[in-house]
C-alpha cells in the first residue's frame, strides 16, 4: 500500500511530500521504501566544488574567525578550489593514498576544509579524528590505536602547542608529514606553504580517475570497549545521500539560498556528511561556530548568531535547551532568529518534548506560526541519512520516513521492530576489519544497525517511524517487563528539567528503574542559589536540588504508570562524562553501556538500600 500525506502548510513549501511503501513479509518483517526513484547523483564530491567555482565563483563558500569579536574570514568557491588544486599536489607529491591517508586532529576550520576536500579531490581518503582523544584524553590509548590502524602520510593540526602531548604519543606510530595551521611552528610544514603549491597536470588525472568506489574518508566509531572502528565512507556514499536529501527538502534546488551557521564537529557524519556536503552540493555558505553548547562555549556560538543568521538552525538537544534560555532573554535575537530561520533541525537523540513545546511556544509568540522542527536518522554507516522526516510531525521523536534509494527492513525482536538498512549511502565495511564488516550485515545485504523503530501509525507508514531505542540498550526487570532505554531517557530528562543535563538507565536484573543523572550544574546553581565557584558535590547535595529531583521523579511516575516507565531513585553524578572511558562523545552524546560499566560503584550505591546519596521518588 503507498500512501501520500501532505505536511503542515509551513512544510510544504519546503519539503516534498512523503510517499511510501511498506512490505509486510511472511516472516513477519517488514521492508519500508519510498516510492521516488533515486536520481542521479554525482560521481564524486570534487565535483560539486568544480560546478560551483564555475556557476558562483565570488560566492562564499566558508567562513570561520578566530573569536566572538574577530572579523569573518571568508574564502570563496573560486578561491576554495585554487587552494585545493594546489594542496592536492602537495598530497600527491607525497605519496598519499588509501593505505597512507591524510588525518586530521583538529577542530573545524576553513584550513580543516581546505585540506580534506584537496585530499578527496585525488582519490586519497582523509580522517578527522576528534579533538577529543587529543586535547581532553589522559592516556592517548584510543587515538594511538587509530593512528596504528591508518598508517597516516600526513597530520594535520591547528597548531603544535595544544597538540604536542597528543603528538608525543603517537610519534612512535607513524612515518607521516606535521602540517601546521600556524606557520610559525618549528619542524612542521605550514598548511599556508602547501596550499600555495604549484599545480601539476597530476591533480587533473588523479581527479578524472575517481569513481564512485574511491574512499573518500574514514570516520571512526567505537563502543565502550574495543579497538575503534573505522567506517569506509565512499563517494557514492556521501553523493547519493546528498542527491535524496535534495529530493526530500526541494527547496535547496537552485542553489545560493543556503547559509548554516554549525560547530558539529567533522569528525562525526553528521557535521561532515550531512551539513557540510548540504553546502558543497547545493553552492550554499557555511559559517563554522567556533562554540558549542556547553559552558562558557554557547556565548560564543550566540554571538555567531547574532552576527550570521542561518537559513537553516542545526543542533542537538543540549544546544536548543540552551538556545530557547537565551531566546527567552533577548528580545532582538528572538525577533531575527524566528523571523530568518525558515525551519529547526535537531538530531543525535530525540528532542526532549518540553524543549520542543517551549521553541514553538516562542515562535508563536513572536512571529505569529510555529516554527517548523524536523529530524533525521542514521549513522556513520549511513552516510548518515537513511530516513529523513520532511514533514512537520505533531510531537518531538519522529524520525520520518526512508530517504529515497534506501530501503528499511524491520524485523521483529521481542515486543520491538529492529530496523536494518539497505542502499548506496552504506557502508561497503570497516577499514582493515573483514571480520566486522561481515559481522555487520545480514543474508540480505542489509546493514545492522543495531536500532529499533515503531511507526507513528501501523496503517499510515507516511507519517513516519519514530526511534525505540538501541536493541542491545533494552533490558527486562525481574517482573519480565521490558525496559525502553532511549523512550524512558527522554522522558526523564523532561521530568527532571532543567536540573538533568542527560541521564543513564539502570536498574538491570532488578525490581526496579533507576537513573544516573549526569546534573545540570548551572541549573542546579542557580535554583540553589548557590554562587558559579560552588563546587559541584556541594550543588547536587543541596536540599533543594536533591528536593526537585525527587519531585521531578514524582512526575514521571504519574506520567509513565507501570514499573518500567519511571525510576524510584536518582544518583545525581558529580564527575561530568570522561572521554576516555568512552562515556561521551564531543556532541554530548551518552553511552549508556559505557557509562553503566564504568560507573559500576554508582549503580552499587543505587541498589544500596542504607545508602544515604540516592534521592528517592517524592510521595
Amino acid at each position: 500500500m503507498t500512501i501520500a500525506a501532505a505536511g503542515g502548510d509551513a512544510s510544504r513549501s519546503l519539503f516534498a511530500r512523503p510517499s511510501v511503501v511498506a512490505d509486510r513479509r511472511p516472516d513477519g518483517s517488514i521492508v519500508v521504501k519510498s516510492t521516488a526513484p533515486l536520481k542521479p547523483f554525482a560521481r564524486c564530491i570534487g565535483d560539486w566544488l568544480e560546478h560551483w567555482a564555475r556557476q558562483a565563483p565570488e560566492r562564499i563558500f566558508l567562513a570561520d574567525r578566530s573569536g566572538a569579536d574577530a572579523p569573518w574570514t571568508s574564502i570563496t568557491y573560486k578561491e576554495a578550489l585554487k587552494q585545493v588544486r594546489s594542496a592536492a599536489a602537495w598530497i600527491l607529491a607525497q605519496g598519499l593514498s588509501a593505505e597512507r591517508p591524510l588525518v586530521i586532529l583538529s577542530d573545524n576550520s576553513v584550513e580543516h576544509a581546505l585540506f580534506a576536500l584537496a585530499a578527496q579531490h585525488v582519490g586519497v581518503p582523509s580522517a578527522a579524528i576528534s579533538p577529543a582523544y587529543s586535547l581532553m584524553s589522559r592516556d592517548f590509548d584510543k587515538l594511538r590505536s587509530m593512528i596504528g590502524l591508518l598508517d597516516p602520510g600526513a597530520i594535520y593540526v591547528s597548531g603544535i602547542k595544544p597538540f604536542a602531548a597528543a603528538l608525543a604519543a603517537i610519534q612512535p606510530l607513524h612515518a607521516a608529514k606535521i602540517v601546521s595551521g600556524n606557520s610559525g611552528d618549528a619542524d612542521t610544514i605550514s598548511f599556508r606553504s602547501i596550499a600555495t603549491t604549484q599545480e601539476t597536470p597530476d591533480v587533473a588525472r588523479a581527479f578524472a580517475a575517481i569513481t564512485p568506489d574511491t574512499i573518500a574518508k574514514f570516520l571512526f566509531t567505537s563502543g565502550s570497549t574495543g579497538t575503534p572502528k573505522a567506517v569506509i565512507n565512499t563517494q557514492r556514499m556521501l553523493t547519493s545521500s546528498q542527491q535524496a536529501k535534495a529530493q526530500t527538502w526541494t527547496f535547496l534546488e537552485g542553489g545560493g539560498d543556503l547559509v548554516i551557521l554549525d560547530w558539529l564537529p567533522w569528525s562525526h557524519t553528521f557535521g561532515a556528511n550531512h551539513n557540510f556536503n548540504l553546502v558543497l552540493r547545493n553552492g550554499g555558505t557555511l559559517y563554522v561556530d567556533g562554540g558549542k553548547p556547553a559552558p562558557g562555549l554557547f556565548a560564543t556560538s550566540l554571538a555567531n548568531l547574532r552576527s550570521v543568521m542561518p537559513t537553516v538552525y542545526f543542533n542537538v538537544p543540549r544546544g536548543f535547551d540552551m538556545l530557547i534560555a537565551a531566546l527567552r532573554g533577548d528580545d532582538a535575537l528572538r525577533q531575527k532568529f524566528f523571523s530568518e530561520v525558515k525551519f529547526a533541525f535537531y538530531a543525535g537523540a530525540a528532542l526532549p518534548q518540553n524543549l520542543w513545546d517551549a521553541l514553538e511556544q516562542l515562535s508563536i509568540e513572536t512571529v505569529g506560526h510555529a516554527l517548523p522542527m524536523v529530524s533525521a536518522w542514521g549513522s556513520t554507516e549511513t552516510s548518515p541519512l537513511a530516513t529523513d522526516c520532511h514533514f512537520q510531525a505533531k510531537r518531538s521523536g519522529n524520525i520520518g520516513v526512508p530517504i529515497p534509494g534506501t530501503e528499511l527492513k524491520l524485523v521483529p525482536s521481542g515486543d520491538k521492530l529492529e530496523v536494518r538498512v539497505r542502499g548506496p549511502n552504506v557502508t561497503p565495511g570497516y577499514w582493515k576489519a573483514p571480520e566486522l564488516t561481515a559481522q555487520a550485515f545480514d543474508a540480505e545485504g542489509f546493514y545492522l544497525i543495531g536500532d529499533a523503530v515503531t511507526f507513528a501509525d501501523p496503517a499510515h507508514p507516511e507519517l513516519g517511524l519514530f526511534f525505540d531505542g538501541r536493541v542491545a540498550e533494552d533490558f527486562k526487570l525481574n517482573s519480565g517487563t521490558w525496559v525502553s532505554v532511549g523512550t524512558l531517557r527522554v522522558a526523564g530528562i523532561a521530568a527532571l528539567a532543567p536540573l538533568a543535563q542527560d541521564i543513564v538507565v539502570a536498574g538491570h536484573g532488578g525490581d526496579e528503574v533507576r537513573f544516573l543523572v549526569f546534573p545540570n550544574i548551572a541549573a542546579c546553581r542557580a535554583l540553589a542559589g548557590l554562587p558559579d565557584t560552588a563546587d559541584a558535590s556541594d550543588v547536587i547535595a543541596h536540599d533543594k536540588v536533591r528536593g526537585a529531583i525527587a519531585q521531578g521523579l514524582a512526575r514521571l511516575k504519574v506520567q509513565g504508570g507501570h514499573s518500567s516507565g519511571h525510576a524510584t531513585r536518582a544518583l545525581l553524578l558529580a564527575e561530568i562524562a570522561s572521554v576516555d572511558g568512552g562515556e561521551i562523545t564531543d556532541k554530548g552524546y551518552i553511552n549508556q553501556r559505557a557509562v553503566l560499566t564504568r560507573r559500576a560503584n554508582a549503580v552499587a550505591i543505587l541498589d544500596d538500600d542504607a545508602s544515604a546519596a540516592w534521592i528517592g521518588c517524592a510521595r
